[in-house]
């Protein structure tokens, strides 16, 4: 039987905003019972679960996905079980919703405040990570915002089954039905609907490659919070604890290639390039990680593969690096602002001032000093979870949890106040 898209797309949406008013009034004590038994149910059904996802990692392996990507799909019973802690962790945040953020007396008497209120309804785009359900699904709830997921066709099964489990036990703890929904077609057409609903949708975040971003600023009439693809470089410089560098660099590249804080350029301060690119390399090529190299970088290890002007652009997302020997930190922070994609970039130095130099010029929304890259991740700050990691400027930078999926409104208290 065929599915009429725009029609299921426009029911979702009534569904999910109708749902959001009511969401919008819940106790902080309901949601927080909602995300415990949300977090007990993924466990209790972690079988069923993994078996749609085989699903879903079989048929992505017969049409050639590379491993880097797959590891992104793939979920087993410790995947579930940090999913189901990310739910128990953003119960134990404290309820943004309703949060008087200040208040002033003008001369005249008017208090003026501002409190903190949900957004509303939250529209997901997303590829490959059947975690971002969970982890969406759970901010959503707790920020009071209804939550619709639409997932790439390479989890859809996943997404299903996760999204039906949630939606299932946050109702039967007093959340109303419509506030977790995902869209069960892989049409391209009903993410393209989606897009268009500003009447129903407050917001939308895509979380994906550079095609999907490209494809959501273009389409959209709802307004876009932005994530970015994730062009990461790591700096070397020449006071720097060479053994820690190779450390960091390793964990960033080869610990999870395919995500978006995975490190994919590095630079190396000229005075310490002779010394450290053969041992840096051969530490790489030791984790499976094909070099790519500027000249300067090939005549010092002459096996390098040349780096072209795109690969300096390029985010892998795969066991792949780009090296350049640059001559100074003024050098190496104008490559990562031309080249990088304000994301997550990081200094190895022992000097303090060099590194408060990096941090303050390299215009990216998380920069590390002796840190990888990796770090970056609401879950790691402390966040609970987070909902995408915002490249932009405009309301949200960098991780967004509870606090960034709110807006403030004014509220003004009068004793009969009338302007003259």
């Amino acid at each position: 039987m065929s599915v009429n898209v725009s029609e299921l797309v426009l029911n979702i949406c009534k569904k999910a905003k109708e749902a959001s008013y009511i969401l919008a009034r819940l106790p902080a004590e309901t949601k927080n019972r909602a995300l415990y038994n949300m977090a007990d149910a993924l466990e209790e059904h972690a079988e069923e679960i993994l078996e749609a996802n085989r699903r879903d990692v079989e048929a992505s392996r017969v049409r050639g996905v590379k491993e880097a990507l797959i590891d992104r799909l793939i979920l087993n019973k410790s995947r579930i079980s940090k999913m189901a802690q990310c739910l128990r962790e953003v119960a134990e945040l404290p309820d943004p919703v309703g949060e008087i953020v200040k208040t002033w007396v003008r001369p005249n008497g008017l208090i003026i405040g501002q409190i903190r209120v949900p957004l509303g309804v939250v529209a997901v785009i997303y590829e490959s990570r059947p975690d971002v359900t969970s982890d969406a699904a759970g901010i959503c709830i707790k920020s009071g915002n209804s939550v619709i997921l639409r997932g790439g066709s390479d989890a859809i099964n996943s997404n299903i089954t996760i999204g039906r489990i949630l939606s299932e036990a946050a109702v039967k703890s007093g959340i109303p039905d419509g506030a977790i929904q995902v869209v069960p077609v892989t049409d391209r057409s009903a993410a393209i609907e989606l897009m268009k609903m500003r009447d129903y949708v407050d917001v939308l975040i895509p979380r994906g490659g550079a095609d999907l971003i490209k494809a959501v600023i273009e389409n959209a009439k709802v307004p876009v919070i932005e994530t970015g693809t994730g062009n990461c470089h790591i700096y070397v410089e020449s006071d720097a604890d060479l053994d820690m560098a190779i450390k960091v660099i390793i964990n960033a590249k080869c610990q999870r290639p395919g995500t978006c804080n995975a490190a994919e350029k590095l630079l190396v301060h000229r005075d310490v390039a002779q010394t450290f690119l053969p041992k840096v390399i051969d530490a790489l090529r030791n984790h499976g990680v094909e070099v790519r190299g500027c000249e300067e970088t090939r005549k010092i290890v002459p096996d390098v593969k040349p780096a072209t002007e795109e690969d300096w652009y390029t985010e892998y997302l795969d066991l792949i690096i780009g090296i350049k020997v640059v001559s100074s930190l003024d050098e190496a922070i104008a490559h990562i602002n031309k080249y990088g994609t304000k994301h997550s970039d990081a200094i190895i130095t022992s000097d303090f001032n060099k590194a408060l130099r990096f941090i303050r010029d390299v215009d990216s929304a998380a920069v590390y000093w002796n840190a990888s890259t990796r770090f970056t991740d609401g879950n790691q700050y402390g966040l609970g979870a987070e909902i995408g990691i915002s490249t932009q400027k405009l309301h949200a930078r960098g991780p967004m949890s509870i606090q960034h999926l709110t807006s403030i409104k004014y509220f003004v208290i009068g004793r009969g106040h009338i302007r003259e």
